[in-house]
């Protein structure tokens, strides 16, 4: 008789409100396909649907009126519309949950919300909805409403809550673990009550052997160690495992014995490889042990003879844990990685995909897909083809071992995750999607009919061809992300982007007239950039928003890290570390001094104001130091910048003869007329939107309507524009560069007739 392990992986409060953060269900799928019992739980999910009810409400007006609060008057009045809160909340929770849609009108027109602070400031909603977008204005107006009630819980009862920042000012920078050590000993408040209520239902249920938690954000970390804390409480035998986006940079040198109270190992980087291995030396501790790895045969096999339950540590694989003498040690056998084309599709069973929250945070349309609509999140590859970029973690495992999958077992992977969910918008999550990865992701999904949504991160490349960005257009997707960073190609080089202004500018053209929303990641505060330079970065974004090729954008501050090429490096680029020094918990977030740089901080409001307008379409035309309540220098760039990129000449096809030609319509029906130099051949087009005649010389016709219906029918076979040319008729009184010029390809081109 022989068992495994039965395990629990379970997402702390808190990481998105309206879809399953990935990580759980990507182990889940990975060890399911190798046998293993696996229960996963999303707590925080849980706990906002148990804190945002009557009954959850009640508890907190009950604590708040109980307790020595000095409340503010935003608060005093919410304490006054209590019982208007307690008859909306769950109301609203199931009109965020798509299952009482109808609700909308009441909340617009009607005074059915109560409303304090976060209300003050609400936009014009008809501007920014338009008069038909009223299910938007709603859930616009439903999350300020839930804002409100957060508000009023971090004042009183719930001091570290928030909806995607739950306690991470605890783990923030945090190189000692006093301040989470004091907290959690703390007694519980209502929140960490409500919490463990949770831990407690969840682990009577599922009883398993081992749980594991995924810590993606510093706000995951406070939770995580909460429930770890519970469950050493309840179930000391259960051991409690720690992965995670927060782990992999921030404690890849923890030393900190305290920690191990709580979580029985910690592992770095992908999790697939160190939880197989891990499972197979806690095995060898349990009551019957089931040791797949046939190196561990002897081991176990001595261990069960001898009682002897001693870890296999020499087996583990990037791992932490504390010894019997009370020290830290890292494990890390040199077993090589789970390829990426292995590790399994993402299984969200056990998840409650219909109980999640579509919320509009912010009026920006790109921020809303992080927030609205279920969103089914996968990965085109492992790591980053790049990894160059002077700013980012490239030393790390996640940016630095770069891995494909065939599109094909991509798209299988597509297609199961859609058969379990019953959803088909998928979130592309890698660090920059590779073009041409994602060139043949489309064509799979075109060949095989696969109808999904997506929308991903890239660089601004300039393999994203307008040709190319319309074939992902037509496999469904509806925006991209990328990282245009501090607009000046002085810096640009200096962070090694690897791209251009000018390049950038072509790119999200390419992409905005092929009908994809383009959200440019902005940075301000790079080593050495002069206040010049800033004002001059805002202008060039002013321009492309001026231009509609950027639709939505975000600032970020420059923050120097410990793994990035300007950590390992800071007097390369000109900055002063000046701490903290490293600790024996966490450390990642490195502060600097930047001495021949400007006021970076002055800037931040001027910057994100400026912003909001332009992405809106406001103040377009205003004077750059309109947004600044300090003396700027006048922009150095010229005011057709970007016009003036947009207008130089792309590579003419006949100068093309290797790339392939793609055709997105449909099979053309042939017939013949008279011109007025003899007969002509005319194709009908008959497609979704229009119906098109395209009339080329009577020997054309037959070999055109070959090549458009053996382009139209196989994927797989791939016609190069060489080989076309090779094909083309000689007696159709054209040489094969003047039909490239003609006016029935040019009327191809702009129907769908692509060249990769």
């Amino acid at each position: 008789m022989s068992t495994s392990p039965h395990i629990l992986l379970i997402t702390p409060p808190l990481t998105q409100l309206n879809t399953p953060y990935p990580a759980t269900a990507y182990i889940k799928g990975f060890l399911g396909g190798r046998g293993y019992t696996v229960t996963q739980a999303d707590l925080g999910l849980e706990l906002v649907l148990k804190l945002f009810s009557k009954e959850g409400l009640r508890r907190v007006f009950a604590e708040i009126e109980a307790g020595p609060y000095q409340l503010s008057d935003n608060a005093r009045r919410m304490l006054r519309l209590k019982q208007s809160y307690l008859n909306t909340v769950e109301p609203v929770i199931r009109f965020l949950q798509n299952k009482d849609n109808t609700l909308a009108s009441r909340i617009c027109h009607s005074r059915f919300l109560p409303e304090a602070s976060r209300f003050d400031n609400v936009a014009d909603l008809e501007t920014a909805f338009g008069t038909m977008g009223l299910s938007d204005q709603a859930r616009h107006l439903a999350t300020l409403y839930l804002e409100d009630l957060a508000d009023l819980i971090k004042e009183t009862v719930g001091p570290q809550f928030g909806f995607s920042r739950y306690a991470e000012k605890l783990a923030m920078s945090a190189t000692t673990f006093d301040a989470l050590h004091e907290a959690l000993q703390a007694a519980p408040n209502l929140l960490d009550q409500m919490l463990l209520e949770l831990a407690d239902a969840l682990m009577a249920k599922v009883q398993p052997d081992v749980v594991g938690f995924s810590v993606p954000f510093p706000g995951n970390l406070y939770g995580a160690l909460r429930l770890a804390g519970r469950i050493k409480q309840i179930s000391p035998a259960t051991k409690t495992l720690m992965g995670g986006g927060y782990p992999n940079t921030e404690l890849r040198t923890i030393q900190e014995p305290r920690f191990f109270d709580y979580i029985d190992f910690l592992t770095l980087d992908d999790g697939e490889g160190p939880w197989l291995r891990l499972l197979e030396a806690i095995s060898c501790q349990l009551p019957v042990a089931s040791c797949q790895n046939e190196q561990l045969a002897d081991v176990v096999q001595n261990n069960l003879a001898t009682g002897n339950r001693q870890l296999a540590t020499h087996q583990l694989q990037r791992t932490f844990l504390r010894n019997a003498l009370g020290e830290v040690e890292y494990h890390n056998s040199p077993q090589p990685d789970i390829p990426h084309a292995e590790v399994g599709t993402p299984d969200y069973s056990d998840l409650p995909l219909t109980e999640y929250l579509s919320v509009i945070e912010v009026l920006n349309p790109m921020h809303r897909l992080w927030s609205d609509g279920r969103w089914n999140k996968l990965t085109v590859a492992h790591g980053c083809y790049w990894k160059r970029c002077s700013f980012c973690d490239v030393t790390l495992d996640y940016i630095s071992r770069y891995e494909t999958a065939p599109s094909t077992l991509l798209v299988d992977r597509i297609e199961q995750i859609i058969a379990q969910t019953g959803q088909t918008g998928f979130h592309f999550v890698d660090e920059a999607a590779p073009p041409l990865a994602l060139r043949d992701l489309a064509i799979e999904l075109l060949k095989r009919r696969v109808t999904i949504t997506w929308w991903g991160n890239i660089r601004f490349e300039k393999t994203f061809t307008p040709d190319l960005c319309r074939l992902l257009a037509a496999s469904g997707c509806i925006a991209v992300s990328g990282g245009l960073e501090v607009a000046s190609d002085r810096l640009l080089a200096l962070m090694e982007k690897g791209v251009t202004i000018a390049q950038v500018a072509r790119v999200t053209d390419g992409f905005t007239q092929a009908g994809i929303m383009v959200h440019a990641y902005l940075m301000y505060g790079f080593p050495t950039e002069t206040a010049q330079e800033t004002v001059d970065s805002l202008e060039v974004v002013r321009q492309l928003f001026a231009a509609g090729i950027v639709q939505s954008g975000y600032w970020h501050r420059f923050s120097m890290t410990a793994h990035s090429p300007v950590g390992k490096n800071p007097a390369k680029y000109q900055v002063a570390p000046v701490g903290p020094e490293p600790g024996p918990f966490a450390w990642n977030d490195l502060w600097h001094e930047d001495p021949t740089g400007t006021d970076h901080e002055a800037f931040g409001p001027g910057l994100a104001k400026a912003l909001y307008n332009y992405l809106h379409g406001v103040a377009l035309q205003e004077p750059l130091s309109f947004w600044f309540d300090f003396k700027t220098p006048r922009a150095t760039v010229p005011r057709h910048l970007i016009q003036q990129a947009l207008q130089e000449p792309g590579k003419p096809d006949a100068a093309r003869p290797n790339n392939r030609l793609f055709w997105l319509g449909n099979t053309p029906e042939l017939r013949y007329e008279a011109g007025k130099k003899g007969q002509q051949a005319v194709l009908t087009f008959f497609e979704q939107a229009e119906d098109f005649e395209v009339k080329v010389p009577a020997p054309l016709g037959p070999w055109l309507q070959t090549l458009l219906t053996s382009l139209a029918s196989d994927y797989d076979t791939k016609v190069l524009l060489k080989d076309a040319a090779q094909s083309f008729p000689t007696a159709g009184g054209q040489k094969w560069e003047q039909f490239l010029l003609s006016a029935g390809w040019l009327t191809l081109r702009e129907k769908g007739l692509l060249v990769l």
